[in-house]
């Protein structure tokens, strides 16, 4: 029986993350073909699983005020997915041909799935890249010595992308609760140290701008000796703010001309 009851060390004010907005107007996104002003709306094309993602469990060991899934230690919604059923997928694209480069791997804190290592050598052993999804803390640092010798046998080809919410003590224990900070700051200095390809995922809070954010992460990063460049939106991806409940731009087929982008990928 599943649950999404928060733990004793969740946040207990709202998230400083909240989308400011007027609420979302009921015609909007409700036919999936045209706009609610009556417009075409834009569609992409799947023309290649460039990445192919796996969620390995609603379970893990924070409770976040704003988590777009609900995980927390007691939500086991969605159930460990186990190795058997990853290298069946992985089967697939190979034998389809998918085009795939990259397996990423989020949760839930994936870690806690024990079959979390099994799968990540199944896919490095593939050749494809990996990317996991973590929040680099007791859950992560119980695998330290498998994942040495991942990185060893595999390289760059395993990144951790640790959620770093915010580059201040104070918003990111609000959004993620209390001592969550040193013991993901502590595991980026680890992962840094120990050399593996790193990124970092943060969140910018209303009215912070990018740029800003970026010189501050930046800041504390060379302060603590993480080996992650601030400037290069691959290594550091700050997400913006998203609420299904809020009032927000439909894309019409006119808007690939206005942003000057292709709904199809450039030629090979």
């Amino acid at each position: 029986m599943s649950t999404s009851t928060k733990s004793r060390n969740a946040p207990t004010g709202p998230s400083p993350f909240a989308v400011e907005a007027a609420a979302l107007p009921v015609e909007k996104f409700s036919d999936p073909e045209v706009t609610a002003k009556g417009e075409p709306r834009a569609h992409v094309p799947l023309t290649a699983l460039e990445t192919l993602w796996f969620n390995t469990g609603t379970l893990c060991n924070l409770a976040c005020a704003s988590c777009y899934i609900e995980s927390s230690p007691t939500n086991d919604a969605l159930v460990y997915i186990a190795a058997k059923d990853v290298a069946r997928f992985l089967d697939e694209i190979e034998i389809d041909g998918m085009g795939t480069h990259e397996i990423g791997f989020t949760g839930g804190e994936p870690f806690m799935n024990p079959d979390m290592l099994a799968m990540l050598d199944d896919a490095l052993g593939r050749g494809f890249e990996a990317l996991v999804l973590t929040n680099a803390m007791k859950p992560m640092r119980r695998h330290e010595a498998a994942l040495v010798a991942l990185r060893e046998a595999h390289g760059d080809r395993l990144t951790l992308r640790v959620s770093l919410d915010h580059h201040t003590q104070t918003v990111h224990e609000a959004e993620r609760g209390p001592r969550s900070w040193e013991a993901a700051m502590d595991g980026l200095r680890w992962l840094s140290r120990e050399g593996f390809s790193l990124a970092v995922a943060g969140r910018l809070l209303p009215g912070e701008g990018e740029a800003d954010a970026r010189q501050h992460y930046a800041a504390l990063f060379e302060r603590e000796g993480i080996h992650v460049d601030a400037r290069d939106p691959a290594r550091l991806v700050l997400f913006p703010e998203m609420d299904e409940s809020k009032d927000i731009a439909e894309i019409t087929t006119a808007c690939w001309s206005i942003l000057d982008k292709s709904p199809s990928p450039p030629a090979r």
